[in-house]
């Protein structure tokens, strides 16, 4: 017999839940009902820079108007610290991820000097600055106090991980590039971990087996399979969704306040009307 189906939506609580949130909440929900599966929410709070108490609730209160109801409690990444740093301590017990003291100015001035600097789907890449410090020098700056991110060795995570595929319900059958986002910092230097990281170690502790997200994250899903290569974690299937644009055609992003679904609420728009405005065309 089959596993159930178990999606989840995981918005950050850093603004107003918007038309893209909802129609990103809607293909997940309607993708594990239809299997009559699980349909999870997890809030992905870890920048704690950003987070907003009060948004908490207003994503739920938004998704309940909505009728895209979950099950269980809701899970918020900020409580599972512990777990992140479990997976970066097995990571560079095997040799996978290296120190990085870099500022951003200091990453931005090499990427300058570099007459052709390596670039990915999201713009320049890394350039390695790190990577060619010595095991001896990193040990010392770590004994000395210098609190560094911890990035990803590409290189490294090829050899290691080898050959990986992914199933995507819209693509197909996608070959992995282990580099293609480069040396991506997998914790950064104030939280201790980062989205790749805690998404990857979170869809495991919650069973995920289809992971839906926008088509724009499409290129971290490479980085993903190998992490979970690397930490022994389960192969979910994922559909890159269609992302909902503005009428010039731009993605939606929490700062398209008229999109918020709480204006839409507060104007007296009807739930049902406004989901069926959103034409989902995926599965």
């Amino acid at each position: 017999m089959p596993a159930p189906v178990i999606t989840r939506f995981a918005p950050s609580p850093t603004g107003l839940l918007h038309l893209g949130h909802a129609y990103a909440a809607k293909v997940a929900r309607d993708l594990a009902k239809a299997q009559g599966g699980q349909f999870l929410l997890r809030f992905e709070d870890i920048d704690h820079t950003r987070v907003r108490p009060e948004y908490y609730a207003g994503i739920e209160e938004d998704l309940h108007w909505l009728g895209l109801d979950w099950d269980g409690p809701a899970l918020r990444q900020s409580a599972r610290a512990d777990a992140y740093a479990a997976a970066l301590t097995r990571l560079q017990e095997i040799g996978a991820v290296y120190p990085c003291f870099c500022t951003r100015r200091e990453i931005e001035e090499e990427i300058a000097r570099m007459v052709s600097a390596p670039h990915g789907p999201e713009g320049a890449l890394y350039p390695g600055i790190c990577r060619r410090i010595s095991l001896e020098e990193g040990a010392q700056r770590l004994t000395a106090g210098d609190q560094p991110a911890w990035r990803l060795d590409a290189s490294k995570a090829i050899e290691m991980a080898g050959e990986l595929t992914f199933t995507d319900l819209r693509h197909g059958r996608i070959r992995v590039d282990p580099g293609l986002l480069g040396d991506v910092v997998l914790a950064r230097k104030d939280i201790g971990t980062s989205y790749h990281l805690a998404v990857v170690v979170d869809d495991a502790f919650q069973g995920v087996t289809h992971i839906t997200r926008g088509e724009d994250l499409l290129p971290s899903t490479h980085v993903h399979r190998v992490l979970q290569t690397l930490l022994g974690l389960p192969e979910p299937q994922y559909l890159h969704h269609h992302l909902i644009t503005d009428n010039q055609g731009v993605r939606l992003a929490k700062r398209a306040d008229a999109m918020a679904i709480r204006r839409f609420r507060e104007c007296g728009r009807d739930a049902k009307d406004v989901l069926e405005d959103l034409n989902p065309v995926d599965p």
